[in-house]
C-alpha cells in the first residue's frame, strides 16, 4: 500500500511540473472546454434542446446536462442538474415535454424543466428514448436477458449475478464480447412504454441483439406516422463474429410478427426513418456483405409495393447521417469529403446529390418543423463543437450556440492548413498541418507525424479530444496529420486499396507525405521527427519501427497505442472477426502468407527507434496482449522503450485524469527525442 501512494504521489508531482512549463494550448485548456452535443429542434421550431458536457476531474468523468436556447440564440437555460448526467432529450410531439435518459432510467419533464417525472422502472435500466407520433409511447433499449419474459424474471437473475461468488463467464458463441464489454449473457431488445403508465413491453424478444453490436449507428428505430408500426435492427444471421448483415424489421406496436424488409441485402442496413406520409422508409445501407467500410448509400423502401431503390446511386463518398424534409420530397445527409462534412440532399425520387453547405464538418443534422431551416453542429480542428443553423439552400449560416467562442479566442489557435502530395503509384494524397499558436516561420520545429486509425476513416477538420493537433502543436511542434490509402472522403475505391495491403501502400502514402512537408517547410528541423498513432495508427507505428529506413529522413521516436503488433494472435482474440477476415482475405489458416507478409512483428529483426507503447486491458478491439508482446521485443532487443497500461479504459482512454496523463506521458516521451 505505501508503495502505491508513493507512486501516485511521484505520478502527480510529475503532472505538476509538466504543467509548470511554459506551454501554449495545452491538456488542462482542452479539460475546460465545455462539449455541446446532440442539437434537437422543438416541434414548432422555435428552441433547440441540447447537451453540454463539463469536465469533472474530481469525478474523474465528463457530466452531461441539457440546456434549451431559442433558435435565434441567446443564453442557454439549463434544465437538469446533479451528479448524473442527463442525455437524449427527446421532444414529445406537442413540443410540450422532453423526455430524457438519467440515471439510467427514461425521465420526462416540462419543456421549461419542471415536474420531472421518472417514466421507465424497468430493473435492466433504459436508454435511447424515441416519441411515437401520437404522444402514446415511447421506445427505448435495454440489455435483458434473453429467456426471460418479463422484468421480474431479469430482476432476480441480477440479483442472483450479485450475490454469487463465482464471476465466471461462459459462452457457446462468438462475439461474446464487445469492444469493452462482455456480452455472454444478456441481449439489447427494444421495449416501447406508455407514456402515461411507463409500463414497458419487448418487442424484440429472442437470443439476438437489436441493433446488432456492429450496425449500431445511434438510436436506429423509429415509428411509423400512424404511430401502429415501429422499425427495427436485428441480424439473422447465426455466427455474429463473422457478419455485418444488419437487417431491417418492421412490427406493430402490439408486438405482432416482425418482417424483414431488407432480407436480400447482406450488408449492414441501419437508421431507418419513415417519410411523413408514410408511403417510404429512408435508410442507409452497404451492398457488400463482410465490408464494414462499403459505400455508405441512402435507400428508399416503398412499403406500398415492398421495392427498394438507390437514391444516391453514382454519389462515390459515405453517407454519414440523414434527415427528412418535412414536405417529404428530400433527403439531407452528410457525407465526407476531403476532411470535411458537407451538407447534401437528394430527392426522395433519387437524383445527382446536390451540395448546399461545402467548407464545413456537421452533424447531427437536423430541419426545423416548417422546412426552412438546416440545424447542425459545427466544429474545426481550432474550434469545438457549436450549433449552427443556414437556410435550406446552405445560405445564412448562422451560430445559434457560442458556448465556448470567449475560451477558444484566448487561445489564438492556428486554424488547419490543407496540404496535398503523390502517393504510392503517383495518386494524389491529402492531409492537414497544424502550426503552434505562436509559429514563427524564422524559427525550427520538430515534426510529429499523427496517424489515424480505422483503417478506414480519416483526419477531419474538426474538433476533437482524443489526439487533438491542436495540444500537439502548442506543446511545440508542426503536425502533419495525413490521410493515407483507406482514408474516407476521397471515393470508395481510395477506401478499398488499403484492404490486403496494409503495409503498403499506406506507408509510401506517408513516407512521400512527410518527404513532401520537409522539402516545403524550412521550418522544420528534418533531424527531429516523430511519429504516433493509435488502433491501425499504432498498426503502422509498428510497422514504421520494423521499416525504419526511408532514405530521405528517419523518425526519432514512435508512440503506438493499441497498435495491432501480431496479426495471427489479434485474430484470436478480437471480437469483430469480419474485421479481420476482410483485410486479410480469409483466415490465418486459410491466407497464412498474407497475416505474415503483414504482421509488424515479422520483422523485430529491424527494430531499432525508442518506442512508447501504450494499450488498456478493457480493450477487446485490439486486446492488450498486442502490447505486451510488443514491449516485451523492444526491451529484450535493447531499445529504449516504455509501456503504458490502463486497467480501466478500452479501445479510448476516456476518463478525464487517464486522459490528462495519458497527454502529458505522451508529450514527455516525444520531447526526450525531439527537444
Amino acid at each position: 500500500m505505501k508503495r502505491s501512494i508513493v507512486l501516485v504521489a511521484i505520478c502527480l508531482l510529475g503532472i505538476t511540473s509538466i504543467i509548470a512549463q511554459d506551454r501554449g494550448y495545452t491538456v488542462e485548456d482542452l479539460m475546460k472546454v465545455r462539449r455541446v452535443a446532440d442539437p434537437q429542434v422543438s416541434p414548432d421550431g422555435q428552441n433547440l434542446a441540447l447537451t453540454i458536457g463539463d469536465v469533472n476531474l474530481d469525478a474523474n468523468r465528463v457530466v452531461n446536462q441539457i440546456y434549451v436556447v431559442a433558435m435565434k440564440g441567446g443564453t442557454p437555460k439549463r434544465l437538469t442538474d446533479g451528479d448524473h448526467s442527463a442525455t437524449s432529450p427527446r421532444w414529445s410531439p406537442d413540443g410540450k415535454r422532453l423526455a430524457y435518459t438519467t440515471s439510467n432510467q427514461i425521465w420526462v419533464m416540462d419543456s421549461n424543466g419542471e415536474n420531472k417525472i421518472q417514466l421507465t422502472k424497468i430493473s435492466t435500466g433504459a436508454s435511447a428514448p424515441v416519441w411515437s407520433p401520437d404522444g402514446n409511447w415511447i421506445a427505448f433499449t435495454s440489455d435483458v436477458y434473453p429467456d426471460c419474459n418479463d422484468d421480474d424474471c431479469n430482476k432476480k437473475k441480477d440479483e442472483a449475478a450479485e450475490k454469487s461468488k463465482v464471476k465466471a463467464h461462459v459462452t457457446t458463441r462468438l462475439l461474446f464480447r464487445h469492444w469493452n464489454e462482455w456480452r455472454d449473457v444478456k441481449r439489447t431488445h427494444v421495449f416501447v412504454a406508455a407514456t402515461t403508465t411507463g409500463a414497458a413491453r419487448d418487442i424484440t424478444p429472442g437470443d439476438f441483439d437489436s441493433p446488432p453490436y456492429g450496425a449500431a449507428t445511434g438510436v436506429d428505430y423509429a415509428f411509423s406516422p400512424d404511430s401502429r408500426e415501429i422499425a427495427y435492427l436485428g441480424n439473422p444471421d447465426k455466427v455474429e463474429a463473422t457478419s455485418t448483415n444488419s437487417d431491417i424489421y418492421i412490427t406493430s406496436v402490439s408486438g405482432s410478427q416482425a418482417k424483414n424488409i431488407t432480407i436480400n441485402n447482406g450488408g449492414y442496413d441501419v437508421g431507418p426513418v419513415y417519410t411523413k406520409d408514410g408511403k417510404y422508409i429512408i435508410y442507409r445501407s452497404q451492398a457488400t456483405p463482410g465490408f464494414e467500410a462499403d459505400r455508405w448509400r441512402v435507400i428508399a423502401y416503398n412499403r406500398a409495393t415492398g421495392t427498394s431503390t438507390e437514391l444516391t446511386r453514382g454519389f462515390d463518398q459515405q453517407v454519414e447521417e440523414i434527415t427528412l424534409a418535412p414536405d417529404g420530397n428530400y433527403v439531407y445527409f452528410t457525407a465526407g469529403e476531403r476532411g470535411r462534412a458537407p451538407i447534401f440532399r437528394v430527392p426522395v425520387g433519387g437524383g445527382v446529390p446536390q451540395k448546399l453547405l461545402g467548407n464545413l464538418f456537421a452533424s447531427g443534422l437536423q430541419i426545423t418543423s416548417d422546412g426552412k431551416k438546416l440545424v447542425f453542429l459545427s466544429s474545426s480542428i481550432a474550434s469545438p463543437a457549436e450549433v449552427y443553423s443556414a437556410n435550406l439552400d446552405g445560405t445564412g449560416l448562422t451560430a445559434v450556440t457560442t458556448i465556448n467562442n470567449d475560451l477558444i479566442a484566448q487561445s489564438r489557435l492556428s486554424k488547419a492548413e490543407d496540404i496535398e502530395w503523390t502517393g504510392a503509384l503517383g495518386t494524389k494524397i491529402h492531409g492537414f498541418i497544424v502550426k503552434p499558436s505562436d509559429f514563427d516561420p524564422n524559427k525550427k520545429y520538430p515534426l510529429v507525424v499523427l496517424i489515424h486509425g480505422g483503417p478506414q476513416s480519416a483526419w477531419n477538420d474538426n474538433w476533437g479530444y482524443r489526439w487533438n493537433p491542436e495540444v500537439f502543436a502548442n506543446a511545440g511542434y508542426v503536425v502533419f496529420a495525413p490521410n493515407p490509402r483507406g482514408s474516407t472522403g476521397y471515393g470508395q475505391k481510395f477506401v478499398n486499396d488499403i484492404s490486403g495491403d496494409w503495409g503498403g501502400k499506406p506507408y509510401v502514402d506517408i513516407m512521400n507525405g512527410v518527404a513532401d512537408v520537409l522539402g516545403r517547410s524550412p521550418y522544420i528541423d528534418r533531424t527531429r521527427i516523430g511519429a504516433a498513432g493509435a488502433s491501425y495508427g499504432g498498426y503502422m507505428i509498428d510497422w514504421i519501427e520494423g521499416h525504419n529506413n526511408d532514405p530521405r529522413f528517419t523518425f526519432k521516436v514512435l508512440v503506438s497505442h493499441d497498435g495491432v503488433y501480431n496479426l495471427t494472435s489479434m485474430y484470436g482474440a478480437t471480437e469483430e472477426l469480419w474485421f479481420p477476415e476482410w483485410e486479410f482475405k480469409g483466415t490465418p489458416w486459410t491466407n497464412s502468407a498474407m497475416y505474415e507478409r503483414w504482421s509488424p512483428h515479422k520483422f523485430v529483426d529491424n527494430f531499432k527507434t525508442p518506442m512508447l507503447v501504450i494499450h488498456s486491458e478493457l480493450d477487446y478491439r485490439v486486446p492488450f496482449g498486442e502490447g505486451l508482446q510488443l514491449f516485451t521485443a523492444l526491451q529484450r532487443k535493447g531499445i529504449d522503450s516504455k509501456m503504458l497500461m490502463f486497467p480501466d479504459e478500452g479501445h479510448w482512454v476516456l476518463k478525464p485524469q487517464n486522459s490528462q496523463f495519458w497527454y502529458h506521458t505522451v508529450l514527455d516521451w516525444l520531447g526526450k527525442y525531439l527537444k
